[in-house]
């Protein structure tokens, strides 16, 4: 995944932030994010559906039986995270909702699914429901 994930980052830094192929059309964002335990940076690019002055990422790993680390990493960070959004380098909020645990993860994961077409085929791999995170600039 490291590979993949490394030619979407080049990518994404070549063209300003405009992704083609498969992503074309789509908002992309990449979260920067230091492991909770490792402490190592890393750097993540996630489809990113708008959602007023704010963007919803989701943690859905395509359907993978776990959420991926970078959910976890989220949630230890007090305070806020660093995101590439087209040509900046921002600082932005963030918080992650869970199913089960947040009142709006219907509502949330519903603008995310609605935008990223996939959604349905990733559900479809697991019987996981995906934690989503709101991300808002500041």
């Amino acid at each position: 995944m490291a590979s993949f994930n490394d030619t979407v980052i080049e990518s994404f830094r070549t063209n300003d932030g405009v992704l083609s192929g498969h992503w074309e059309g789509k908002t992309t964002l990449l979260l920067h994010i230091r492991g909770r335990k490792s402490g190592k940076q890393y750097v993540h690019p996630l489809v990113a559906a708008p959602y007023g002055d704010s963007y919803i990422v989701c943690g859905s790993a395509g359907g993978a039986p776990h959420d991926p680390q970078w959910i976890a990493n989220l949630e230890a960070i007090d305070g806020p995270v660093t995101i590439e959004l087209g040509t900046d380098t921002v600082q932005a909020d963030n918080r992650v909702v869970r199913p089960g645990r947040d009142d709006d993860w219907d509502r949330l994961y519903g603008v995310w699914r609605a935008y990223w077409p996939d959604a349905a085929e990733y559900e479809k791999n697991t019987d996981r429901k995906f934690p989503v995170a709101v991300i808002s600039v500041r």
